[in-house]
């Protein structure tokens, strides 16, 4: 099973993005093995691109995403990452996307399909992570 992250949703909204092609591939060779989930935080980043949440919920449908909310769990390794994170002196003050999304993968013990792997490869080390060079 699979977590998608926001930034592949917008690739494969956006035709013209550079890594539409990639994502799209992606997307879909994770679909095939499995379930493609997303949370509160991957719905809210998606949804300002649209006008309507039933676009939102159409798009979603269309793409076969699941809506799993941030479990108790995850939250909780949320706030101890986030707190690791603010020890090694990371300038923001409140929990940042990427630690949500993060932590319900590694509670759930999925993989993350993203571009962005910086604080997951930092903070998430365990994590499978399906993007661009990784192996």
């Amino acid at each position: 099973m699979t977590l998608v992250d926001t930034n592949i949703l917008l690739d494969v909204i956006d035709s013209q993005s550079d890594w539409s092609e990639w994502s799209r591939a992606h997307l879909l060779a994770a679909s095939m093995r499995g379930v493609l989930f997303i949370n509160e935080i991957v719905y809210a980043e998606l949804a300002v691109r649209f006008d309507k949440r039933r676009d939102v919920d159409d798009f979603l449908s269309a793409a076969s995403l699941t809506f799993l909310p941030i479990s108790r769990d995850a939250l909780f390794l949320a706030s101890r990452v986030f707190r690791v994170y603010r020890r090694q002196g990371g300038p923001r003050s409140s929990i940042l996307p990427d630690f949500f999304i993060g932590a319900q993968a590694a509670v759930h013990e999925f993989a993350i399909i993203t571009r962005d792997t910086r604080r997951y490869k930092s903070y998430f080390p365990d994590l499978e992570l399906i993007a661009p060079g990784a192996h």
